[in-house]
């Protein structure tokens, strides 16, 4: 079974088009679990409106922001594979066929990465590689403290993974940097070099498009050695 986790906050423009590039390609027994962090505009009506079975909709009662939200989806995921899903991208037709064999051809896989294409608010195309402009993807953990190459509306992984990566540190920088460290210290991480997905960068985006300061990076850094290190130790002990 495959779960689809997204998180959607005032997303109405852009939800309509990623709900349909991702429906269209899931089996009938998948769910995508839409988790609404407090949206004011009318993402709610319009994810009600598509009338399909396998979306289940949840609501924060309080905003709870990106990392959070993502949190809770996952949690909630039934499936075996689950992937993470941004409320503005738009899925290639291709991704879940991709993904999927990729995992079957290796039951050592933990986490799986594709590349993505780059797309303004309107889609036009901004780069054909996401990952050509950072350099190449590296899984290992001492590289991505450097630099992080996690994308996470790029990568699925195996709910094997759940019990390391939940409940989420409260002060990691973000969830896909705390899942994909995790995974590639615990695991194997494969890299689909194939863009997947459509990545929309606009003035609305959850992640920041403009590089942190040095001071904040070396901040969020320590912050996700740190918490790596005590899961470790409470892994160890249990």
């Amino acid at each position: 079974m495959i779960s689809v986790c997204m998180a959607v906050c005032n997303g109405q423009r852009y939800l309509a088009a990623q709900l349909d590039s991702v429906l269209r390609q899931l089996p009938e027994d998948a769910e995508v679990i839409v988790v609404d962090d407090c949206s004011t505009d009318a993402s709610l009506e319009l994810i009600a409106a598509i009338k399909d079975g396998r979306i289940r909709t949840l609501r924060n009662s309080k905003r709870l922001g990106v990392v959070a939200t993502f949190e809770r989806a996952i949690a909630e995921a039934r499936g075996e594979l689950i992937f993470l899903c941004d409320q503005d991208d738009l899925w290639t037709p291709t991704k879940v066929e991709r993904f999927v064999a990729t995992f079957g051809a290796d039951a050592g896989i933990l986490l799986a990465i594709s590349d993505a294409r780059l797309i303004d608010g309107e889609g036009r195309l901004l780069a054909e590689s996401f990952f050509a402009q950072r350099g190449g993807f590296v899984p290992g953990f001492l590289a991505n403290l450097v630099r992080n190459r996690y994308l996470g509306c790029a990568l699925a992984f195996r709910a094997m993974l759940k019990p390391a990566i939940l409940p989420f540190p409260p002060d990691i920088p973000m969830h896909d940097m705390w899942i994909g460290t995790l995974a590639a210290v615990k695991g194997r991480v494969a890299y689909i070099d194939e863009a997947l997905i459509d990545y929309r960068r606009h003035q609305g985006n959850a992640s920041p498009s403009r590089h942190a300061g040095l001071m904040q990076m070396l901040i969020w850094r320590w912050r996700l050695a740190k918490n790596l290190l005590l899961r470790a130790l409470r892994r160890r002990k249990t």
